[in-house]
C-alpha cells in the first residue's frame, strides 16, 4: 500500500489496531472533545460542507447537506446508523478501516450521533466480518474506559453510545432503505425513494443520518485539521483522498489511498504492479460490477465522481476490478450475473425475473448452446428490466450485460457462431456453416 500521495484514513500506527494510546498520539479523539465541549452541531456542519466532503458509500452525496438535513429536522426523535454491510464484489475498502482503524471510526460515529442529537446510534455490521468485529469491540472498551463514550462523555453530562447489530450477511441488505428494514425485524427489502429517505422515514419511521465506514472515518481528520486542508488534494468538485479495492488481474492487490482524480493507470500500474505475467488489460471495472467497464484505452481517465459519470460509469464504492486479455468476457459476465441472481431479494418482479433470465441466457451462450435469438432477447430482457426495482440491483445486472455485449460483441457471437468457448483450447469448435 505504499505510494508517494498523502495517507490520511492510513497512517499507520504502532502496537494493536484496537490500541487507544497509539491513536491519540497522532490526534485521536481531539475533534470528540472539541465537539462535546463547544456543543455547536451548526459549525459541525458548516465545517463538513465547506470541505465539500462527499459520501464514500456510492452515490457521492454530499456529507453536510444530509447532515444538515437530519440535524434540522422537524422531529425531535432521530437515530444514527454507520452502514458497514459491505457484501460486493471486489470491494472490501470498509472491511479494511474497521480491521486495522477502528478508533478513527468509532470517533466518527461520536461526532455523527452527537451533531443531529440521535436517540440511538447503531454500526450495521456485516456478519461475516468475524476478525473486524473483534478488533472493534476491543476499540470500544478501551474508548469507554476512557470515557470518550457511554454516560456522561468526559464530564460534559453527554450520553452518547454505539451499539453493534449484525447485518444480514447479503448485498441487498447494504441498501440503506432495506438495511432499516432488517434492524426492524423485517425481510431486507428495499423501500422506493421517493419518499422513503432515511432523513424523513428512517428507523422506526423517524429521520436517520446513514453514512458509510470511510465516510465517517473522515470527518475527525477534518474537524481537527479543517476543510481547507482536506481540499488541498482531489478532484475540484471531489476534493480529498479516496479509497480503492483494488482486485482481479494485478500482481499487488490490495486496499490504497490516493487523491480523487488520480488517474486509473496509475492505481493499476503503480500501486498494483500492473497485470501479471506479461499479459494486457482487457477491461477494467472502476467501481464494481454494477457499473460499466471501461477499456484499455480509457485508463488515463481520472478516478473522481463526476469524470467517470461523465465517461458514461461511475466511482460506487471504487471497487477496481481489472481483467486481463486472456480472460473469456462470457465467462466472466456469466460469473457476476449469477451473483446478482443469487442476491436479489425477490421483491421486485423485474428483478427477480430478468435476474433469472440474464443469468440462465448468458450460461447457454457460455455453454455453446445460444444462438442469435438468444443475443436478442438478452439485450431487450436488459432494457425492460434497467431502472425497475426499488434498488440498482437489477440496474446493475442489466448494465452489466449490456456493456460486456457493447465492448465485446465479437465473444458472444463467436460462442454462438462456434457452439463453444473459443477461450477454452479443449472445447470442440464446430464452423458455422457446419
Amino acid at each position: 500500500m505504499t505510494n508517494d500521495k498523502p495517507l490520511r484514513l492510513l497512517q499507520p500506527m504502532k502496537g494493536e489496531p484496537w490500541d487507544i494510546d497509539a491513536y491519540i498520539t497522532r490526534g485521536g479523539y481531539e475533534a470528540w472533545q472539541k465537539c462535546v465541549r463547544e456543543n455547536n452541531p451548526d459549525g459541525v456542519v458548516e465545517e463538513l460542507k465547506r470541505a465539500s466532503l462527499r459520501g464514500r458509500g456510492g452515490a457521492g452525496f454530499p456529507t453536510g447537506l444530509k447532515w444538515e438535513k437530519v440535524l434540522h429536522h422537524r422531529s425531535d426523535e432521530r437515530y444514527f446508523v454507520c452502514n458497514a454491510g459491505e457484501h460486493e464484489p471486489g470491494t472490501f475498502k470498509d472491511r479494511h478501516l474497521i480491521k486495522h482503524f477502528p478508533h478513527q471510526l468509532i470517533e466518527g460515529c461520536l461526532i455523527a450521533s452527537f451533531t443531529v442529537n440521535a436517540k440511538e446510534s447503531y454500526i450495521y455490521l456485516n456478519a461475516e466480518f468475524e476478525e473486524e468485529r473483534s478488533n472493534f469491540e476491543k476499540a470500544l472498551v478501551q474508548a469507554r474506559e476512557r470515557g470518550y463514550l457511554g454516560k456522561n462523555v468526559l464530564g460534559t453530562g453527554v450520553d452518547v453510545d454505539i451499539e453493534i447489530f449484525d447485518g444480514h450477511g447479503s448485498y441487498v441488505a447494504g441498501e440503506e432503505t432495506a438495511m432499516l428494514e432488517s434492524m426492524q425485524g423485517r425481510p431486507a427489502h428495499p423501500k422506493q425513494k421517493p419518499p422513503f429517505y432515511p432523513t424523513d422515514f428512517g428507523l422506526h419511521g423517524k429521520p436517520t443520518l446513514i453514512n458509510n465506514v470511510e465516510t465517517l472515518s473522515h470527518v475527525p481528520h477534518i474537524l481537527r485539521n479543517g476543510a481547507e486542508w482536506f481540499k488541498e488534494v482531489g478532484a475540484e468538485k471531489t476534493p480529498g483522498t479516496m479509497l480503492f479495492s483494488l482486485s482481479g488481474a494485478v500482481q499487488r492487490p490490495g486496499v490504497y489511498e490516493l487523491p480523487l482524480g488520480t488517474p486509473l493507470r496509475y492505481l493499476i500500474e503503480e500501486c498494483g504492479g500492473g497485470v501479471p505475467e506479461g499479459r494486457k488489460v482487457k477491461a477494467v471495472f472502476p467501481g464494481g460490477p454494477s457499473f460499466s467497464m471501461v477499456g484499455p484505452d480509457e485508463l488515463d481517465l481520472a478516478m473522481d465522481f463526476d469524470t467517470l459519470k461523465k465517461a458514461g460509469t461511475g466511482l460506487g464504492s471504487a471497487g477496481v476490478i481489472v481483467v486481463d486479455d486472456a480472460t473469456c468476457m462470457v465467462a466472466h459476465t456469466l460469473k457476476l450475473s449469477t451473483f446478482f441472481r443469487e442476491e436479489s431479494c425477490g421483491q421486485c418482479p423485474p428483478c427477480r425475473i430478468g435476474t433469472e433470465h440474464l443469468e440462465g441466457l448468458v450460461a447457454k451462450i457460455e455453454e455453446g448452446k445460444g444462438t442469435q435469438e438468444d443475443l436478442d432477447k438478452m439485450l431487450q430482457i436488459c432494457g425492460f428490466v434497467k431502472g425497475t426495482g426499488f434498488c440498482t440491483l437489477v440496474t446493475g445486472a442489466s448494465v452489466l450485460v449490456q456493456n460486456s455485449f457493447r465492448l465485446f460483441r465479437h465473444e458472444f457471437e463467436a460462442h454462438v457462431a462456434n457452439h463453444a468457448c473459443p477461450f477454452n483450447p479443449a472445447a470442440e469448435v464446430v464452423s458455422a456453416t457446419g
